[in-house]
């Protein structure tokens, strides 16, 4: 049976969609080793490419960088902002690029509060000794109500080098969550404390696991991630996102 003059067309497309899929492809595996050959220290994670003639995005060592599929040159730190819809294009693929699965932490590990109702959930990985942590319970997550608040106590001891002894007297408190708003709301450590298994090891691993490399740091239950002691607001509307 003779194929008609539009099913020869149609085959031809399908033929060159394979065979661009496959250049595409091969172009973003042969980008990646030239990326690892010039810097061997680092893992690339992934290379797409994006909607931008010639333009390739590059996500390594936990950033974004540009390129061209032949790197020939290096855009690092820069932000990539369509010029028409005027979004941070950098931003909303780190957002997705560093998302986590939020039902698979352990939140047993975590100091809970609830506020209101609880309805919604945000885990917050804290250093007691952070100030940045502190301003943001005094200023910010003091003005949220209706969630239920998960604290990873995560000191960083190079920067606080008694942040784990206070993490373990507020943890082994007979009321572990008074003990951490009394710290963090006040700065009154448990006067007693008895002897108990801490988890600062496992949430140590954990917070390597899901690159959590400051404090705080604070996920959504979308997965999303959010760094330092933001706004409020920015905050409310980040939880209410989470939720659709």
């Amino acid at each position: 049976m003779k194929k008609s003059i539009g099913q020869c067309v149609m085959g031809s497309l399908m033929a060159l969609a394979a065979l661009w899929s496959f250049s595409s492809i091969a172009d973003e595996a042969t980008l990646k080793k030239l990326v690892e050959s010039a810097y061997p220290k680092f893992k690339v994670d992934s290379v797409t490419k994006t909607p931008y003639p010639g333009l390739y995005e590059v996500y390594m060592g936990g950033q974004i960088i540009y390129t061209d599929d032949k790197f020939s040159f290096l855009i690092a730190e820069g932000r990539l902002v369509d010029p028409k819809s005027k979004k941070d294009i950098t931003g909303e693929r780190m957002d997705e690029l560093t998302k986590i699965d939020f039902n698979t932490l352990p939140l047993d590990q975590a100091i809970k509060v609830v506020k209101g109702n609880g309805s919604r959930k945000l885990v917050v990985f804290s250093d007691v000794d952070c100030p940045f942590c502190k301003r943001l319970e005094q200023k910010e997550l003091s003005n949220i109500n209706d969630v239920t608040i998960y604290t990873f106590l995560y000191p960083i001891e190079q920067l606080h080098p008694d942040a784990a002894n206070k993490s373990r007297s507020i943890w082994c408190a007979t009321n572990r969550v008074k003990a951490w708003q009394d710290w963090i709301l006040n700065n009154k450590l448990p006067t007693t404390t008895a002897k108990c298994e801490v988890p600062l090891e496992k949430v140590g691993e954990l917070a390597h696991k899901v690159g959590v490399n400051s404090t705080p740091t604070l996920f959504f239950e979308n997965g999303k991630r959010m760094l330092g002691a933001q706004p409020y607001d920015e905050i409310e509307k980040s939880l209410q996102a989470a939720k659709k």
